[in-house]
């Protein structure tokens, strides 16, 4: 790493240009052309998914994209003339817009049971072409909501016409502006505060419009951006924090600008590549799962990582070199001349004290470390999947709004009806299917079942399932389970009828049952990676075995941050993010690959000193606690940091980035200051030697990498003092 440092100080303003004009460049290519962000399919697999199948080749009106126009009269009933006419004349104007397959109104004998029982309310169904456009949806949209007046309310829902909230660029901001404040008042040196953001604004710029172009080749979810900027900037900028931190250090030791810049990419630079690295594994093990949406997801996540550590290893140690001393505070600058001899141990400071205070307590700590873990972790054993519905939007969307003219005129059930593709080659099957109408109305939990009738030489009917809960009950899930499980096996049973459990809803619980089987595998998965990544960084077998037993419990500590804030609603809705519900399918699965790569940061930037000082001494105890003392406000600074970036995002208005952002703000500050200055300490205390054993063969099996770089300077004189009286297994 250091001939790339050298390099990079030599020809810093040509680095400089090269990031700047690359920018510029893959801007320009994102103002040409534009993006192209969109869903991928789920899994074809599923019961829901054979459904929508068997849909498409029957009727492309019944597999496309479907949606609602709701309206609602003040003082009045939607059957009187004045409402009555205009929306005639409104959903005859839809009906004859581009793209629109078929609309079914509720003022024709079909749509009879589409006006609520008070007649305040009432709903028109809109089925699009299975090849829609965009702009035709637009198009339609603008008919819908043209009539709208101060007695005629007018709103949209369903999935043709869901409008996700736009990314609020004022979390980004909020993040920067407080990561800038963070490290300004700790390092008193603006350049200090400003050289980690500058580095990974650039880097996530970079990642944000290569991600834009990359949209046009693979399918990419339009959370991406986000997801990535809110990931990007936390990483990036600890990243360089930690190559800043550890040149600041070589400063004030009398090395100059070029050599410090080269020693601290040689031994900081060296653990955020690992630590990158493993964060870009943990992410593109995600690819495993074979999940459309969580595929483009991870790519762009980890385009976003890999370019923050290429800034943070060549742009900045570019600018190091611009800047010179000034990297350091004013004090600082006019004390180098003064650095004669090395400070007394009086001086190790906040945490030189609290790292000795472990060593000697490290059994006490310990076990009040795992049991609040274990306590923070304990909602995660209530974690139910899925997808939270229109009702938890806010109250000025077009979806919330038809929403709750549903729900209060129809009940909630009908904001996610379930669609039963019911396969009858023939009389006898059109027989059945017209007795598990009957059988569908008998059932607890269904409000109404209906039939569409089958034409002459049709062999694929629908049946309309309302639920008496919410899409996002969990009341509703159970009742599709118990339909397939039981009702519709039953109404099969000596018949060639074929019944799957479709619609948005039953889409949307596979998906959740799907990731939710998945989701232990690579719980697993994820920490056997780190233990082997760790075993070869640090050649020991006890400290990556401590490792991967932490980091599981750092993924159930952000596990049941969202379940209590966004199962059990408690604080959601101060946040402005509705009301209590499931936890978006896919969020756990990033969760854990994100919160692996920041646990594995961490433990990589902690114990990577505490190799150097065992390295150089042989003295466990001593390299535990110096590690610990030398890193613990860098971790400390930078887990704040990331606190502050994630927690910014919980206000951005979608409820998805907000999940993230509350489960990896409490997670970051947990690990950093729970786990990685609290209970990996005390537990290498306890072991002693032991933690850095490895079997001969075994070491001689695994590649050579050098996370801490060089072992040949000497140990930090800050440090070194007596080793206390006290044992390390002392209590």
């Amino acid at each position: 790493m250091s001939p790339l440092a050298r390099w990079c100080h030599r020809h810093r303003l040509a680095v400089v240009l090269v990031w700047v004009g690359l920018l510029l460049a893959l801007g320009a290519g994102v103002g040409a052309a534009g993006s192209a962000f969109g869903n991928s399919p789920t899994s074809q697999d599923t019961d829901s998914a054979k459904a929508t199948a068997l849909l498409q080749q029957a009727s492309s009106s019944a597999a496309g994209k479907s949606g609602r126009v709701v309206w609602q009269v003040n003082g009045g009933e939607v059957t009187e003339p004045a409402a009555k006419q205009v929306m005639i004349r409104t959903l005859k104007e839809i009906a004859e817009a581009p793209g629109v397959a078929e609309v079914t109104s509720p003022y024709t004998p079909l749509g009879k049971g589409q006006i609520s029982k008070d007649g305040q309310t009432a709903y028109a169904s809109v089925a699009f072409d299975r090849e829609v456009e965009d702009a035709q949806v637009d198009h339609v949209k603008e008919i819908a909501t043209g009539p709208e007046s101060g007695t005629l309310h007018i709103a949209l829902n369903g999935q043709a016409f869901t409008i996700n909230p736009a990314p609020n660029p004022v979390a980004d901001v909020m993040g920067i502006v407080l990561a800038f404040i963070v490290l300004l008042f700790v390092f008193r040196a603006v350049w200090v505060a400003a050289l980690p953001i500058i580095t990974a604004i650039v880097g996530v710029g970079t990642s944000a419009v290569t991600v834009i172009l990359l949209s046009h080749v693979i399918t990419l979810s339009d959370t991406t951006l986000t997801l990535g900027s809110l990931i990007g900037l936390g990483v990036g900028i600890d990243y360089a924090l930690f190559i800043v931190n550890r040149h600041r250090t070589n400063l004030m030791a009398g090395m100059s600008v070029a050599e410090s810049a080269a020693k601290a990419l040689n031994t900081s630079g060296r653990a955020v590549v690992f630590a990158g690295l493993t964060v870009v594994i943990a992410l593109l093990g995600m690819l495993t799962l074979n999940v459309g949406i969580i595929n483009g997801m991870a790519i762009g996540a980890a385009i976003t990582v890999t370019l923050t550590v290429l800034a943070a290893i060549t742009l900045l140690p570019a600018l190091l070199g611009m800047i010179g001393p000034r990297v350091l505070s004013r004090k600082q600058r006019r004390e180098m001349s003064g650095w004669a001899r090395p400070r007394s141990a009086g001086r190790a400071g906040l945490w030189g004290r609290w790292a000795e205070r472990v060593q000697a307590r490290p059994k006490t700590l310990a076990l009040v470390a795992l049991a609040v873990l274990a306590a923070l972790a304990l909602p995660t054993l209530s974690l139910r999947l899925g997808a939270s519905d229109d009702g938890n939007l806010p109250t000025t969307s077009t979806n919330r709004q038809a929403y709750d003219m549903i729900a209060d005129g129809f009940g909630p059930g009908f904001n996610g009806p379930l669609v039963l593709a019911v396969q009858a080659p023939d009389a006898a099957g059109k027989a059945a299917e017209r007795k598990l109408v009957t059988a569908l109305e008998k059932v607890d939990g269904v409000a109404s079942a209906n039939s569409a009738p089958m034409k002459d030489g049709q062999t694929v009917g629908v049946v309309s399932v309302v639920p008496t809960t919410s899409p996002q009950s969990e009341a509703t899930s159970d009742l599709i389970h118990h339909l397939r499980d039981d009702v519709i096996p039953q109404a099969e049973q000596g018949t060639s009828m074929k019944v799957y459990v479709g619609g948005v809803t039953a889409s949307n619980d596979d998906f959740a049952s799907v990731l939710m089987g998945k989701l232990p595998v690579f719980v697993l998965v994820i920490a056997a990676l780190g233990f082997l990544l760790l075993t070869v960084a640090f050649r020991s077998l006890l400290i990556p075995a401590v490792g991967a037993l932490l980091n599981i419990l750092s993924i159930g500590v952000a596990f049941g941050a969202i379940v209590v804030v966004f199962q059990y609603g408690f604080g959601a809705g101060l946040l402005g993010l509705g009301a209590g519900g499931p936890i978006e399918s896919f969020v756990p699965i990033l969760v854990v690959g994100i919160m692996f790569g920041l646990s594995m940061d961490y433990q990589v930037f902690l114990v990577s000193r505490m190799r150097e000082e065992w390295a150089h001494t042989g003295d466990s105890h001593r390299a535990v606690r110096v590690g610990q003392a030398e890193t613990g406000k860098v971790i400390a600074v930078a887990a704040t940091i990331m606190v502050c970036v994630f927690g910014s995002f919980v206000f951005g208005g979608m409820r998805v980035i907000s999940e993230f952002g509350v489960s990896l703000a409490v997670a970051v500050a947990v690990d950093a200051l729970l786990i990685r200055m609290i209970a990996v300490p005390a537990l290498m205390h306890l072991c002693g030697r032991a933690n850095w054993w490895l079997p001969r063969r075994l070491d001689k099996a695994l590649p050579n990498v050098s996370v801490e770089g060089p072992a040949d300077e000497p140990a930090h004189p800050l440090y070194a003092v007596r080793e206390p009286e006290t044992s390390g297994l002392a209590n």
